[in-house]
């Protein structure tokens, strides 16, 4: 259904953004503590949730384009 494919772009992209602020979070105590570990943990956690971020983009770019396509 069409509000299934609406939350589906949607979940990533809270998914990512949630991870991006975690990895945030964990890269500043990273490097306020000087705890090499936490600031990469910190880094790859930005770099998952961009990743999830535009994976919920490119969704829901594809259901923009099923829609204008359903339209004609």
């Amino acid at each position: 259904s069409m509000d299934h494919d609406k939350l589906k772009g949607g979940k990533d992209k809270l998914k990512g953004m949630a991870d991006e602020a975690k990895g945030a979070v964990k890269e500043g105590a990273g490097k306020v503590t000087g705890d090499t570990k936490l600031n990469v943990e910190g880094k790859l956690d930005k770099v998952k949730g961009k990743a999830e971020r535009s994976v919920g983009e490119a969704k829901d770019k594809l259901r923009d384009l099923r829609d204008l396509r359903d339209r004609e």
